[in-house]
């Protein structure tokens, strides 16, 4: 068999690997070179569809395409194979365009079947449509429902059973992903901020304060029976002294006061210490979840209340609307979302905000000072301050 064979169409030359494979010649080769082949071929076929009134594209010559470099048939280009992505269903191992024309069909797909790049985000990730999503911003007057302060601009929803939850803002949809919805330990950080909980009592007894001062401070440089360090120290002592007052030492012995676990959810180690923004005492060491959850949450134990809640299903309520239907309702007392202007949230806020802590309030009381087994001291110096 020879290197070369002649075509029966166009009479040249050429090289074997120019004909396609086929056995019942006798050379096992067909009589047509490959760019004759297709030009027999697209002529038979466009004839055929003339006959049947349909029109096709016009003929594309195949391409004599180089060793290690691909044709592109969107921008009709041949480059390097590494400017294709890969693609294991093709024979090839890439895709049929290269990286930019890829991104522009995908792009292209996507909003022909689902309208826009949000829409089909919304569908992949939580189940709903664009119009679905809107309508619950609707519904919620476009606020966010936990901290009633900045628009609501991301989907939340409940990671185990999928359910679309609401529109919250980036700090309070952020501050539930630090807290894991734990509905308990966002209660404990609420009653942890008002001074309440096991933490408060445990500094109630050691220094007759739920907060730690500069009496305090000296008590925790005492439980080490090491004396005061002066402002020079290592990098962690420095900066220690620097934001919260606290040495090295005096750190170290609140850490042990707690067992060496998170203040808030004694489950954790604590990587931080906390402390009031207003006053600067310090509150105590938390780990990083609970520490950048309440910051999120603005150390605001309303709003950490209103979280809690929003996780408990017994924030959002549909209620009879005034026009007919149903509406939604997630405030003390309770308004229509329609109804509060852009400059009315902070009022309403305000107004939740107390009765939630006038519920919590009531409950302490009962639990601890009139209802409960025994009359805490603590308990009933907590609930005379907050009278």
């Amino acid at each position: 068999m020879t290197n070369f064979k002649e075509c029966r169409d166009c009479g040249r030359m050429r090289p074997v690997t120019e004909f396609w494979k086929r056995k019942a010649s006798p050379d096992g080769l067909a009589l047509y070179c490959k760019e004759c082949f297709g030009l027999r071929n697209a002529g038979c076929y466009r004839g055929r569809r003339a006959v049947q009134g349909a029109q096709v594209k016009p003929y594309r010559k195949r391409r004599s395409v180089p060793e290690g470099t691909k044709y592109c048939p969107r921008c009709e280009e041949v480059k390097p194979v590494e400017e294709f992505p890969r693609n294991r269903t093709k024979k090839s191992g890439f895709g049929t365009y290269c990286n930019p024309c890829h991104g522009r069909v995908v792009t292209e797909n996507r909003d022909r079947k689902h309208g826009s790049a949000r829409n089909y985000l919304l569908k992949l990730r939580y189940g709903i449509t664009e119009q679905e999503a809107d309508a619950i911003l609707a519904a919620q007057g476009g606020i966010c429902v936990i901290c009633l302060c900045e628009p609501a601009s991301h989907v939340d929803h409940d990671h185990g059973a999928g359910r679309v939850r609401g529109m919250l803002c980036f700090k309070c949809n952020n501050a539930l992903g630090q807290f894991e919805d734990e509905v308990w330990r966002l209660a404990e950080a609420a009653d942890y901020l008002e001074g309440r909980g096991s933490h408060a009592r445990r500094l109630w007894l050691e220094f007759d304060a739920t907060t730690i001062t500069g009496r305090s401070r000296r008590h925790l440089e005492m439980m080490r029976g090491v004396r005061r360090a002066s402002v020079l120290g290592s990098a962690r002592h420095y900066k220690l002294r620097e934001k919260y007052g606290l040495t090295e030492a005096e750190a170290d012995s609140l850490v042990a006061l707690q067992k060496g676990l998170c203040a808030i959810c004694s489950d954790r180690e604590p990587e931080h210490i906390d402390h009031c923004h207003d006053s600067g005492a310090v509150r105590g060491a938390l780990c990083l979840g609970c520490n950048t959850g309440m910051g999120l949450l603005g150390d605001d134990p309303g709003v950490i209340r209103r979280a809690a809640a929003y996780l408990e299903g017994s924030l959002v309520a549909e209620v009879a609307a005034a026009g007919g239907g149903v509406r939604w309702s997630f405030t003390l007392p309770d308004v229509d979302p329609a109804g509060v202007g852009a400059d009315g949230w902070g009022r309403v806020r305000d107004e939740d905000v107390r009765l939630r802590k006038a519920l919590r309030d009531v409950e302490w009381e009962a639990e601890w000072c009139f209802g409960g087994p025994f009359a805490d001291p603590f308990a009933l110096a907590v609930a005379g301050r907050a009278g």
